[in-house]
């Protein structure tokens, strides 16, 4: 691809995959499965960490574990009866419990993932209309939810309530979930050969392989640079254009490989970031979260409360401001003075810091240990 070429196709990438990119690495000793860095074997640069798993599952082997399942149960709790909308939905492991939990909830999840509905659609089939499922990705939570409330797709039914009942809580897991991870024809992980496609819908958009054919070097340097991979992210980035066209996951940690000199890898492998990097690149993960915390206060009711599960610093970060900012609404004023510049809080901070797995729960789950829970609820 010639250099003209290359730079114009950047600029169709520059607002979607750098505007504000949010994430780095957990400072965890084990970075949590939801990412692309996770335990490697002793002595090994990408030993497999997790077992092979091959095509599609049924919901039987959707074996991903919903992280801070009981904290996020008890958040929901003193909500007023409604519908929660789970925009992460996965395998509906903390939907169902939600719905479960009390029978004045209804659950509307979303989730781009279509092997993920699958699973999420028989996991939920016991409770009929109070679930409904939809496809799609979280920044369009606002027409989601606005399609379904004025009957252009199903609304979930709640016993008692006529009409459409209300948003009372929106619920986001981020990242990736470990069946993801596991599934070697997804091209999320470096420790498992497969096409280099990492999407999280894999019927739609580029792949992970067409991306690294359209980004030019300053773009890419500076992807690799935000996502964690400082020293070399201009050399990885040189390396892999001109490995162009890369097709495999193994291709890529080869190119990492010689682009590293081995003395200087640091713990885990070099390429966990480099795939950290391209997946959120792909799926513009960064504008996602933004877009969706830009509309989540605009469908609460009153009492409703939204919950963020993190797992990098950068997203945490985000979620963390954009909260505390909500709540203490905008205000101007130096902190050591009273308010007088007429800002007007928003909501309440359901905690001051976030929630973090019990040393029990990550014993039983490791993908836990980066997890930081936030949760704010609305006034308005």
């Amino acid at each position: 691809m010639s250099t003209t070429t290359r730079k114009g196709a950047a600029q169709r990438h520059c607002n979607t995959h750098l505007a504000r990119t949010m994430r780095s690495l957990s400072t965890d000793t084990v970075e949590d499965r939801s990412s692309a860095l996770f335990p490697v074997g002793a002595g090994s640069l990408h030993s497999p960490a997790t077992s092979s798993v091959e095509g599609l599952r049924m919901a039987q082997d959707f074996a991903h574990i919903p992280v801070l399942l009981d904290e996020v149960t008890a958040l929901f709790s003193p909500v007023p009866a409604g519908v929660v909308v789970d925009v992460t939905l996965g395998g509906a492991g903390h939907a169902a419990a939600l719905v479960a939990s009390r029978s004045d909830l209804g659950l509307l999840g979303i989730d781009r993932d279509p092997a993920a509905l699958e699973v999420a659609r028989l996991r939920l089939a016991e409770f009929g209309d109070r679930a409904v499922v939809h496809q799609g990705r979280f920044s369009e939570i606002r027409d989601i939810v606005s399609d379904s409330m004025e009957g252009r797709s199903p609304w979930p039914v709640i016993p008692g309530i006529s009409g459409p009942a209300p948003v009372v809580g929106i619920l986001a897991d981020l990242g990736v979930s470990s069946p993801q991870l596991d599934w070697s024809e997804r091209g999320f992980s470096f420790s498992k050969n497969g096409p280099l496609d990492m999407r999280m819908d894999p019927t739609h958009g580029e792949t992970a392989s067409e991306f690294l054919e359209s980004v030019d070097l300053e773009d890419l340097t500076e992807i690799l640079r935000e996502n964690g991979e400082g020293r070399y992210a201009r050399r990885i980035a040189r390396a892999l254009l001109a490995a162009v066209p890369l097709t495999t996951t193994d291709e890529v940690v080869a190119v990492v490989d010689s682009a590293v000199p081995r003395g200087d890898r640091r713990r885990g492998h070099v390429a966990s970031r480099v795939f950290q990097a391209l997946r959120i690149a792909v799926n513009s993960e960064n504008i996602e979260l933004e877009t969706l915390l830009d509309s989540v206060l605009d469908l609460l009711a009153p009492g409703g409360r939204v919950a963020v599960i993190s797992y990098h610093s950068g997203e945490d970060a985000l979620v963390k401001h954009t909260l505390r900012r909500w709540a203490e609404g905008d205000c101007t004023c130096p902190p050591a003075m009273p308010c007088v510049c007429g800002s007007v809080s928003l909501g309440t901070l359901v905690g001051r810091r976030s929630v973090r797995a019990s040393e029990s729960e990550c014993e039983r789950n490791p993908r836990a240990r980066s997890a930081r829970l936030r949760c704010f609820e609305a006034n308005r």
